[in-house]
């Protein structure tokens, strides 16, 4: 005899139906099995006692309306009361309900968890990815140079083009208000010099040779190195956060729109500053390094500066100071291109003019690591 549990355990309105017949269970559905109801329906669904028995028979003769949401709970339903051990049977589908639900079954599944990478081989993606975006940065640097060596060449040829109020203002900033921490820093380095210098020399007994040693040094590298690293730091980064925030502020586009190149107005006289600055900067630069340099000796090592000064005249050519101050106005040239073209790629949100900034700096550095080596490889075959 069957027993309707329906009017026991679920309200009509639920849309659904619970009878028993011995081992056979039907479960009667009817009204709309669809996305609005479905909270609804899987409450209802989720209330039903536990499967027990052979047979699940579903009968959705009484169904008015189906969607992909109600044929998802009623999937999901049977393949509980499969679980259980029940044999699941579907009743009034119909040919187009029928389709619904087997193209639900086929993406009811989730997707497995995707297998873990070999770490070699990731190790080995990630290496490529940056290769090529590094080649990518390359190229673009390399197509803005270009660009913005022509525009500079036809500033020069036509003065009147230049902004010559700008180079001033950016001479200033870049040049003479850097001159307390180069000063600075380059005395210390003298000092370092000096000290570990004597200290190695010492071990030879040819101290006095301290004198050529930080001569040389400052001369050919340290000084012009350590100068154009702190403007890379300084002025390649506020060249970079200067045009950054003025194309957040879509004020680059607004040149345009008026006729204006922004590589005549914002980046011409960047590069010229800078490459006039960092020549004036390196000289300063190597006058406290060798002051730093002659006061380590007198304390260290018993020079007097008069005779540190007479060493230094014997020992030191003048090619040394050539070949220093020969790369300033290209490495000028190189930190303040990098700040300017990490500055006009900046987009529009505060997070990407930090970002810039960071990475005009680090490509900045690099560059003229980079070109610093070079000039040592051509200066040691020409024997200078």
């Amino acid at each position: 005899m069957a027993t309707d549990l329906s009017s026991e355990t679920r309200p009509e309105a639920e849309g659904l139906a619970l009878s028993r017949t011995g081992e056979r269970v039907e479960l009667t559905l009817s009204g709309a099995w669809t996305t609005e109801l479905a909270a609804r329906r899987e409450a209802a669904l989720a209330g039903l006692p536990p499967w027990q028995g052979r047979e699940l028979l579903l009968d959705l003769e009484a169904v008015s309306q189906l969607d992909t949401a109600g044929a998802w709970l009623l999937l999901r339903m049977a393949r509980e009361a499969e679980a259980a051990g029940l044999v699941v049977t579907w009743q009034g589908l119909g040919e187009a309900r029928r389709r619904l639900v087997e193209k639900v079954a086929e993406h009811e599944s989730a997707p497995g968890e995707p297998a873990r990478p070999n770490r070699l081989v990731a190790i080995v993606e990630r290496i490529g990815e940056k290769t090529v975006t590094a080649g990518g940065t390359a190229r673009d640097l390399l197509n803005f140079l270009g660009l913005v060596t022509i525009a500079l060449a036809r500033n020069l040829t036509r003065p009147a083009r230049l902004r010559f109020t700008s180079v001033v203002y950016h001479i200033e900033r870049t040049g003479w208000d850097a001159l307390p921490i180069v000063g600075l820093l380059s005395f210390l380095i003298g000092v370092v010099l000096a000290y570990q210098g004597a200290d190695q020399l010492a071990k030879f007994g040819a101290q006095i040779f301290t004198v050529n040693l930080v001569g040389i040094s400052v001369l050919r590298e340290m000084g012009i190195l350590i100068t154009a690293i702190v403007v890379a730091g300084r002025s390649g980064s506020a060249f970079t956060a200067q045009i950054g925030t003025m194309q957040v502020r879509e004020e680059v586009d607004a040149m345009r729109t008026i006729g204006l190149d922004p590589v005549d107005v914002l980046v011409v006289p960047r590069i010229v500053a800078l490459s006039i600055a960092l020549p004036l900067l390196t000289f300063y630069s190597d006058i406290m390094g060798i002051l730093g340099g002659a006061m380590m000796s007198w304390i260290a090592l018993d020079i007097s500066p008069l005779e540190f000064l007479r060493r230094f005249e014997a020992g030191i050519r003048v090619n040394h100071f050539y070949v220093g101050l020969a790369k300033a106005p290209i490495f000028g040239y190189a930190i303040a291109l990098v700040g300017c073209f990490e500055g006009l790629k900046v987009t529009g949100s505060a997070e990407s003019v930090g970002l810039r900034t960071t990475t005009a700096v680090v490509e900045a550095i690099f560059v003229v690591i980079l070109l610093d080596a070079l000039f040592s490889i051509f200066f040691s075959v020409i024997h200078v």
